[in-house]
């Protein structure tokens, strides 16, 4: 998920170097939400190993 948010980021700035601003506009917004997305499953993600006493996940 991470991976596809770095794509959109790196789609965004290309398309803002052009002046493509619509385009750059909505990947960056899409980058955003999917950044945000991961975060939360990783917190998720964390949480549920440290409470059944494995640690966070590597």
């Amino acid at each position: 998920m991470l991976r596809w948010a770095l794509i959109f980021l790196v789609i965004a700035l290309i398309a803002a170097v052009f002046g493509f601003g619509g385009i750059a506009a909505g990947a960056a917004g899409i980058a955003k939400i999917l950044f945000f997305v991961f975060l939360v499953i990783a917190i998720i993600a964390a949480l549920g190993g440290a409470l059944r006493g494995r640690g966070p996940p590597v």
